[in-house]
């Protein structure tokens, strides 16, 4: 009869054969110990709602039930790297370490999962950053979450997309080693609160597409370079590249016309305007039917609050975040835009 049962694991993907199986159970102590091992990485393999609710410090998300989750593990994974694996009681997170294991992976996975854990009164963290959920034309989830200053993450039907990722900005830091790698990754302009090698590696894999301006291609020595009127479709997204510059007398070198990007982004209908680094500049004209637009307020270098107020009435998002705005105070905008029919929601970028 065991004999049986270990069969039906195998068949089932627990086991790599008929009476072996090809990773590691232990208990939460045991788990908690291997955790503390700096060449583990410790993986959570449920969905991304799961994950949100709670889950272990330092964990990188893949959710087991994606199609091409092997394929994640191994772009995020180094060979050579220690796999300690959960889930939420142990059952997927042990179908997940069977096949990591058969792709010679050293895994380990937690019994009882973060359920267990949880009953022995260790401790969990929710997502940090600050999120929004929309829905496309036909149904699919687009999330943002609020990074730093200008770095956004979005999410949608499974993909990952960054934007002028940066690690440290001040005594605010980010850690892309517990985020997925980036399906695509988009960057505005060269400014060092937008442009990061550390964190492009960080978040790059083989299959990562990175679009920029050509000056960041040339600093990074590759990526698809786009300038202001360019568009571009990668798979299921369209882009187009639009001006983003400064307008006002002794602010023009910061942002001079013609170098760098703002982006609007296209998933199943749903439009997305990134602004980058711009002042209430004509060209807004010709932006139209935008669904969430992300406008920067940061004197000198962006827009004063009442330019804010000025370009979102030129756009007309139906939402639009205030981002990029360091100090500056944002809090009126809200008022300001209320009779114009435009969501106006403020995030407090970590």
């Amino acid at each position: 009869m065991r004999k049986l049962i270990t069969c039906l694991l195998a068949a089932m993907g627990l086991s790599s054969a008929c009476g072996q199986q090809n990773f590691e159970n232990v208990d939460v102590n045991g788990f908690a110990q291997l955790m503390e091992k700096p060449d583990v990485v410790l993986l959570d393999v449920r969905t991304q709602k799961e994950f949100d609710e709670g889950h272990l410090q330092g964990a990188l998300l893949i959710d087991q039930a994606q199609d091409d989750f092997v394929q994640k593990v191994k772009a995020a994974v180094p060979a050579g790297k220690k796999v300690a694996v959960y889930c939420r009681s142990g059952r997927r997170s042990a179908n997940a370490a069977a096949k990591l294991a058969e792709q010679g992976y050293e895994v380990t996975n937690l019994k009882g999962g973060i359920l267990a854990w949880k009953e022995a009164g260790m401790t969990v963290e929710a997502d940090k950053y600050e999120t929004d959920v929309f829905k496309t034309k036909s149904g699919k989830t687009v999330k943002f979450h609020a990074l730093v200053h200008a770095s956004i993450r979005l999410q949608y039907d499974g993909k990952e997309v960054m934007i002028d990722p940066v690690t440290k900005l001040g005594d605010k830091t980010i850690d892309y080693a517990t985020m997925p790698k980036a399906d695509y990754i988009f960057v505005t302009h060269e400014h060092g609160d937008h442009f990061d090698k550390e964190a492009i590696k960080q978040l790059s894999s083989d299959n990562t597409q990175l679009v920029t301006n050509k000056r960041c291609a040339e600093m990074l020595g590759y990526g698809k370079v786009m300038a202001n009127g360019d568009a571009l479709t990668l798979d299921d997204i369209s882009i187009e590249a639009v001006p983003a510059y400064n307008t006002t007398e002794g602010r023009q070198q910061f942002h001079p016309k013609g170098r760098d990007n703002g982006f609007i982004i296209t998933i199943d209908g749903f439009r997305i305007y990134v602004a980058g680094d711009t002042e209430d500049i004509p060209e807004m004209a010709n932006i139209k039917d935008i669904d969430v637009a992300f406008l920067p307020c940061n004197q000198p270098y962006t827009m004063t609050t009442d330019q804010l107020v000025k370009a979102a009435k030129i756009v007309k998002p139906k939402v639009l975040f205030p981002y990029h705005y360091g100090k500056t105070d944002v809090t009126g905008v809200p008022a300001q835009l209320k009779d114009d029919g435009i969501d106006v929601r403020i995030r407090h970028y970590e």
